[in-house]
């Protein structure tokens, strides 16, 4: 059988293809995207429900010139293949290979950098707004789904679009998911829109079937042009789109790539803002992806045949930070009916599902809202109950006035469940969760717990819930979750002192006693302390390994009694350097120990945008691996 796909380098090659031809091509495209991501993990289920609405949207445009958006960006698979990047496709999401997003510096086709939702529309229409200043020809398309819709960005974007009067057009691509099941009152109008269809499949039908009546036919037909706007009234609900100014474009078919040329072709010459409402299936033709779209939107490797996904021999056996929040927050929500769990779309990704199973009541996922997320858990906190908010690190940057204004500066009792902080990994520099920590240190009244393991982080989620009464966040990477426990077992190491310590306002805990150097960590990182410190034993280099649990308020007397004893310090922290524990560190030794700043050694990720990779590569890359971090204190010494 010809392999169209061979043929395809860029763009161009796909404007000769025949229908027959391009059928094809869509198949092999899901069938290399399929093949590829079993390998290395990515986002499946949403590309596969985009092939053929890229292949249109590349054959009715040029991406050279035109501008395309994509939200999020996680979609852009089929795009990167079309684009000239079809042969490094392999290095999708790996260390020194092609971004799981769009790009700019990879390709003049990427128009712009997305990782986080509900920007598109807002950059587009800011491109559109330069175009037409600087009397320049080239269209905006920005491509948006049905969740990303929703956030309050996209909604102001969609304000400010409609009344433009700017030629700009936007995709609406619903396929009824984010990363799960899409939950509100837009969501609920989707679905009404999309029951108005019978509409316009009867409008279809009947400008077909009409003209060939004898006689009356086309006088028929006339007739029923005249009194369209009366059918519609009466068969499909208010459109929300074109009362704020837009062109609206009822539902197409986004498997269907001749009416998607049809539309586009029709559309791309029209003046003012255009939507398209555009319907795919997310996971569509790949069976495990199309039954459970929620669990292949960023998958790990996976077996083909069955979907099953290849397990890490080291996670087998032992829980992730996720799954043990989950199991905590379920079991405290059985002893006391004051708490409430709110999350913003990833009810399953933080562990929350757990929880909403048994009290559905008292679970509410907002949607990609995490703003209206933060401040709904203040009006429970004023009202007497307990709101845990679950949501990732790098998603709660979106709700840092929230978490200041509302929260904080009332010093209500919510507490901040950030999963993923820290290195996520193959996601890079948009989902990095390294700026909680330097962003939180910043807010006022707020407590920040970082623990060690599974075990510390269940006493800290019932710290701050029962022993609490303002702010608190808790920051946990993503990953299984050792306990110190089982790592001293693995190390060899006998001397750590009393690592399960009651979780106290502040306090921190000595893990290991030295003479040579005071060894500060926070959360995960306190494994990579204990490493070094075993690693550093064998130099005769013996170091006290200070666990500090809490980052704000700082343990600064466990702190300042252990640098006065051992004359360096070195703080490890998997967040960026400018704002989080080495800065609240080394302030402390200026200000209270007269110590001086070649005493103080600080490791954490640089200020810049940290790149793709796995954990143990990018650790390594950013001088923050064991071997690294020893080799800089010995030649400190």
């Amino acid at each position: 059988m010809e392999n169209i796909l061979e043929k395809i380098t860029m763009p161009d090659d796909l404007k000769n293809l025949s229908y027959k031809e391009l059928d094809l091509l869509c198949q092999e495209l899901r069938t290399f995207v399929i093949e590829s991501i079993s390998k290395t993990g990515g986002h499946l289920a949403s590309n596969l429900g985009v092939v053929e609405l890229t292949v249109a949207l590349h054959r009715c445009f040029d991406t050279s010139t035109d501008r395309i958006v994509w939200d999020v960006g996680h979609q852009t698979y089929i795009h990167k293949i079309l684009t000239g990047r079809k042969d490094r496709f392999h290095s999708i999401r790996q260390f020194d290979g092609l971004s799981g997003f769009p790009k700019t510096r990879e390709s003049v086709h990427d128009a712009f950098n997305t990782g986080h939702s509900s920007t598109s529309i807002s950059a587009a229409l800011g491109m559109a707004r330069a175009r037409d200043i600087k009397v320049e020809h080239y269209r905006v398309i920005a491509v948006i789904g049905d969740g990303s819709i929703t956030n309050g960005m996209a909604l102001e974007a969609i304000n400010d679009a409609g009344s433009s009067k700017t030629d700009l057009i936007v995709i609406l691509n619903d396929n009824e998911m984010s990363i799960a099941r899409n939950v509100g009152g837009f969501s609920n109008y989707f679905a009404r829109l999309a029951s108005g269809n019978v509409y316009y499949k009867m409008k279809t039908r009947l400008k077909k079937v009409l003209p060939k009546v004898p006689v009356i036919g086309r006088w028929l037909l006339k007739l029923l042009q005249k009194i369209r706007d009366i059918i519609k009234i009466f068969i499909i609900p208010g459109n929300v789109f074109v009362e704020l100014g837009f062109k609206y474009i009822e539902l197409v078919d986004g498997h269907d790539i001749r009416e998607l040329e049809k539309v586009f072709n029709h559309i791309k010459n029209e003046e003012g803002p255009i939507l398209v409402h555009v319907c795919t299936q997310k996971g569509k033709g790949y069976l495990p992806a199309e039954q459970n779209p929620d669990m292949f939107h960023g998958i790990a490797p996976f077996k083909i045949e069955t979907g099953e996904v290849f397990k890490r021999a080291d996670s087998i056996l032992r829980k992730s930070f996720t799954e043990a929040f989950g199991e905590k927050l379920l079991e405290m929500g059985r002893e006391n009916d004051k708490i409430v769990a709110i999350t913003a779309a990833m009810m399953k990704g933080t562990g929350v599902e757990m929880f909403a199973r048994e009290f559905p009541d008292r679970t509410f996922d907002v949607g990609i809202a995490e703003e209206h997320a933060v401040t709904m858990a203040g009006g429970f906190a004023i009202s007497g109950m307990i709101p845990v908010v679950a949501i990732y690190s790098t998603f709660i940057q979106r709700a840092y006035d929230q978490i200041m204004h509302d929260i904080a500066f009332q010093n209500l009792h919510v507490v901040f469940a950030l999963d993923r902080a820290g290195i996520v990994g193959e996601d890079g520099e948009t989902h990095h969760g390294i700026y909680d920590l330097s962003f939180l240190n910043t807010i006022p009244n707020i407590q920040i717990l970082a623990p060690a393991d599974r075990i510390e982080l269940a006493m800290m989620l019932d710290y701050a819930v029962n022993q609490c009464d303002g702010p608190v966040a808790i920051r946990y990477p993503r990953g299984s979750a050792r306990t110190i426990e089982e790592h001293a077992i693995k190390m060899g190491i006998k001397q750590i002192l009393d690592c399960y310590k009651e979780i106290k306002f502040g306090k921190g805990v000595l893990l290991e006693s030295g003479k040579d150097v005071t060894i500060v960590a926070e959360g995960a990182m306190i494994e990579k302390a204990l490493e070094i410190s075993a690693v550093l034993s064998q130099s005769e280099i013996f170091a006290d390994v200070i666990n500090i649990r809490s980052i704000k308020p700082l343990d600064e007397a466990l702190i300042l009694n252990s640098y006065r004893k051992t004359g360096k310090i070195v703080s490890i922290e998997n967040n960026v350097i400018t704002g989080g524990l080495g800065s609240r560190i080394l302030k402390l030794i200026n200000e209270k120990a007269s110590g001086v700043a070649d005493t103080v050694m600080i490791f954490a990720f640089p200020d810049e945008p940290i790149s793709q990779g796995s954990m143990s590569e990018l650790f390594d890359k950013y001088g923050m691996s064991t071997k690294k971090i020893v080799e800089r204190i010995i030649g400190w010494r």
